[in-house]
């Protein structure tokens, strides 16, 4: 086995116990690594840590089955506002945000408590889909019993993520990496990305100094085209 191959299997263990994990999509894409979790480990001191240690947005990418299942669109599809006018991206085709959601059970849903329960009641709402669609082996349309309007309003704190349907064949970005290092652990359709920032620069965070924070904290790092060689 690979250098390579056998830190993506180490990776996947990782995120199969519950674990985070770094990845650094590609140097011509966005360039950016991201603090990955499962969306169902998630604790108030993991949001905590992607607050104060990563910087960037905290977000959850669900995959296209699931967002199918609630109904979510990309969120450039329902703006009516010339801000959303077609413009390009520099390092992509289109941006993969759908809704900015909180749970209901939550209060103002920013303080790391709400997130976590928002981040966690999300992944049991994917976690149930895929079982639903497992069961009745039917795909993107098999019916749920969670009604997403009934569970989490608009807008929130949490920034939705819609993975592509094919995932790593259709788009590679960290969306698409962590759902797909989420189905080989085995774990539910949702994860949390973060991405990781320099406090001393403000641009995105080196790979190298992204590496050398993986180490201080016994965690994977790898990068992107790793995962899709690994994945394929």
């Amino acid at each position: 086995m690979s250098q390579a191959a056998a830190g993506v299997k180490a990776a996947v263990e990782a995120f199969r116990e519950g674990s985070p994990v770094l990845v650094h999509d590609a140097a011509d894409r966005e360039g950016e690594t991201d603090l990955i979790y499962p969306a169902g480990a998630v604790t108030p001191e993991d949001v905590s840590r992607m607050r104060n240690d990563a910087g960037g947005l905290i977000c959850v990418a669900l995959s296209d089955e699931v967002a199918t299942a609630f109904d979510l669109p990309f969120l450039e599809e329902t703006l009516d506002h010339p801000a959303s006018a077609a413009h390009e991206l520099g390092y992509d085709e289109r941006s993969s945000f759908s809704l900015p959601v909180n749970h209901r059970d939550t209060y103002t849903g920013i303080t790391d408590e709400d997130r976590t329960t928002t981040i966690t009641e999300l992944a049991a709402a994917a976690s149930e889909v895929q079982s639903t669609s497992n069961a009745s082996g039917e795909t993107a349309s098999a019916p749920t019993e969670i009604d997403f309007a009934a569970e989490f309003r608009a807008p929130g704190h949490i920034h939705l993520l819609r993975a592509a349907p094919d995932l790593l064949a259709d788009r590679e970005g960290h969306t698409e990496l962590g759902i797909a290092l989420a189905a080989a652990a085995g774990r539910e359709p949702a994860v949390v990305v973060c991405e990781m920032l320099d406090d001393e620069t403000g641009e995105a965070l080196a790979p190298e100094d992204a590496k050398a924070y993986a180490e201080r904290h016994g965690l994977a790092y790898v990068e992107g085209s790793e995962v899709v060689e690994y994945v394929e």
